[in-house]
């Protein structure tokens, strides 16, 4: 599994500069991308439209641009342009109806993975690229099972850790990313502006 995202991101070297990756599993079976979608954008329908050249287009925009991917009971969210965190008072809302996985990294850092349900917040782990700077908050247990993913790898395996966070949230969730899926034209994406209100 972590093979199959070190080769997405050998394919798609951008993607390691920053990019945000949300996978939501609704509890409830009714529930559509739409309804993901205008919770994930602070309660308001987000701007959709279709970008010729997307990966190039979206660095145009100052609001994130997104993907959007249907699984088997998951619905995943790919921020490819500057590597937007999805604010915790969204993944908050959103995971009183669902469960939330995030990846998130940029060019300035970060390295986070988190998970949360019920509500609130239940597992954070930053700076998870280099071991001395990792910090976890909540309850550990339920991230326990990234950390032997990160000592199986090189201490300087940057790709490699990205891909174990990749797998770790498709081990958890069924949802995997295609590398295929971002070689396209003509694509439609998704633009939030209603992240800065809470």
């Amino acid at each position: 599994m972590i093979d199959h995202y070190r080769n997405l991101f050998d394919r798609h070297q951008w993607l390691e500069d920053a990019l945000n990756w949300t996978v939501v599993q609704p509890l409830d079976e009714e529930t559509t991308v739409d309804d993901l979608l205008w919770r994930l954008n602070g309660g308001r329908e987000p701007h959709q439209r279709t970008m010729e050249y997307a990966t190039e287009e979206a660095y145009l925009e100052d609001q994130p641009v997104f993907f959007a991917f249907k699984g088997a009971g998951t619905y995943g969210f790919l921020e490819f342009s500057y590597g937007y965190a999805t604010p915790d008072h969204i993944l908050v809302e959103l995971s009183k109806t669902s469960r939330v996985w995030m990846a998130t990294w940029h060019m300035n850092g970060g390295y986070t993975l988190l998970y949360a349900a019920d509500g609130e917040i239940q597992a954070r782990m930053g700076y998870f690229i280099f071991a001395e700077h990792l910090i976890q908050l909540g309850d550990p247990s339920i991230l326990a099972d990234f950390l032997p993913m990160l000592d199986s790898l090189d201490p300087e395996d940057y790709r490699g850790k990205r891909s174990a966070a990749f797998a770790f949230i498709e081990a958890s969730t069924g949802m995997r990313l295609e590398s295929e899926w971002l070689d396209v034209e003509e694509a439609p994406v998704i633009i939030f502006d209603n992240w800065n209100q809470e």
